[in-house]
């Protein structure tokens, strides 16, 4: 009897089915939080638009109903991912990724409007509730539309003006000893004002509001790139530059072949902190003496006091801006694809 049971026990039939189990018992532990994960979004859209619902009676009927569109199309779009995340393995992963930060703000609406018109914590019309924010700017999408328009002209105008006289200018202080001699001081001294505090000495010089806010914000890059281009430049290690030389390497070609690309890192940081110090200075230029661009709308909302077309400006502010840095930050991993893994920032 014991031997049977023994047999029966180590029969081929249990050993087959102890890789089975153990690939279930692996299994089920992993779905559980992808299947969170896969909820979040859905869940979240679901709650924002079960708390909207209970206090759409305080609100406008226009923008209960726009709100309530629009919550509706997320929930359909957070369904549909899901259902087609099941035959794409990278949409998969991008969900994995990107829904819970798109749930958390969603749910940052909801508190939002919980704090604004559920109960009232804060003053209107200062702080109007999201769904007035949405109405706001889809009542006013032509004027936010030409007002992005002029505020993308002004800023790639005056971003690329800048970049380019600081490239060249950091170069010259970074490789030349008597660029440095001379530029040095002029870039400790006139490069730390901000350049928002050059706006009343611009608008009498330059002939146009158009152009002084571009000089402003090519002033505002010009400073950190001219200075990170500098330092990378002359800290470019000096056995690059002997092995060039030792093979026959001109000055032109120690500087664009050696020089520069040894340099790139500094420089890409230069370009992100000139490209903060740019939103900064267009906003302010635009308040000031431009009479077009966010900036500008801003100002002229808040003096209807439409602040719900103001806090409309800044979401369309923190797109724009965003979009403009992820796009620099697509242009830097392209050019130090070999940093890849190495350094991260």
């Amino acid at each position: 009897m014991n031997n049977s049971s023994s047999a029966t026990k180590g029969s081929p039939a249990d050993a087959a089915s102890e890789p089975q189990l153990s690939l279930i018992t692996a299994v089920v532990p992993a779905l559980k939080p992808r299947l969170r994960t896969l909820l979040a979004l859905p869940v979240a859209c679901l709650i924002t638009l079960g708390i909207h619902w209970i206090i759409a009676g305080k609100q406008p009927i226009p923008e209960t109903g726009t709100y309530s569109f629009f919550l509706g199309i997320l929930l359909g779009l957070a369904l549909l991912i899901d259902i087609t995340q099941i035959f794409w393995s990278k949409l998969r992963s991008w969900i994995i990724n990107m829904f819970p930060i798109f749930a958390a703000g969603l749910l940052a609406l909801c508190l939002w409007e919980l704090i604004t018109t559920g109960f009232r914590l804060l003053p209107l019309p200062y702080f109007p509730s999201p769904a007035g924010v949405l109405q706001s700017l889809i009542s006013d999408r032509q004027l936010l539309f030409e007002s992005t328009w002029h505020s993308l002209i002004l800023l790639l105008g005056g971003y690329t003006l800048g970049v380019v006289i600081a490239l060249v200018s950091g170069i010259c202080i970074g490789w030349f000893g008597q660029a440095r001699y001379w530029g040095m001081p002029l870039l400790k001294v006139i490069g730390p004002i901000p350049a928002t505090a050059w706006i009343p000495f611009a608008m009498v010089v330059s002939p146009s509001a158009v152009f002084s806010a571009v000089g402003l914000i090519a002033l505002a890059v010009w400073f950190p790139v001219t200075m990170l281009t500098a330092s990378g430049i002359s800290n470019t290690r000096a056995s690059y530059i002997d092995v060039a030389r030792t093979l026959g390497a001109s000055r032109a070609y120690l500087i664009f072949r050696v020089a520069i690309p040894a340099a790139m890192p500094s420089i890409f940081v230069g370009l992100f902190m000139g490209l903060g110090a740019s939103f900064l200075t267009l906003v302010v230029a635009e308040t000031v003496g431009v009479r077009s661009g966010l900036g500008w709308y801003v100002a002229w909302a808040q003096g209807w006091a439409e602040y719900g077309k103001v806090f409309g400006a800044l979401v369309i502010m923190a797109a724009f801006f965003s979009t403009i840095m992820t796009l620099l930050f697509k242009v830097r991993d392209r050019v130090l694809v070999w940093q890849k893994g190495t350094i991260r920032w």
